[in-house]
């Protein structure tokens, strides 16, 4: 239970720092956005303390550490990935408009209409 109101506690301060940047219009630009991140601000230390928090706090962790063990193709493999690629959606193009054409020729000779 305490931590649904942890969370809700967050969620109050992201719109908490949403309403004041629109409710000081008046103000410098910079001090809105400085509102908006310090509700942002609250809401990351707020949600931290809740279970639900630290777990997400992990998995983002986990993600990042994910994501840099990402290998990315080399300039040649992509520039053959996608000469591939490009060949078959040609290959597909020209096979389609000859099914395309042969069935439209099909119908204009069962309906009478060919010339």
């Amino acid at each position: 239970m305490i931590d649904k109101i942890k969370i809700a506690v967050a969620i109050g301060c992201v719109l908490a720092g949403v309403v004041a940047y629109y409710r000081f219009a008046e103000a410098a630009l910079l001090y809105r956005v400085l509102m908006v991140l310090g509700g942002l601000g609250a809401a990351a230390v707020v949600a931290w303390f809740s279970a639900p928090g630290k777990e997400f706090f992990a998995f983002a962790q986990e993600a990042w550490q994910e994501s840099g063990r990402v290998t990315w193709p080399t300039r040649k493999e992509t520039i053959q990935t996608t000469a591939i690629v490009f060949a078959f959606v040609v290959v597909m193009a020209l096979f389609l408009f000859t099914v395309d054409t042969t069935l439209a020729w099909i119908v204009k000779l069962l309906t009478g209409r060919a010339e």
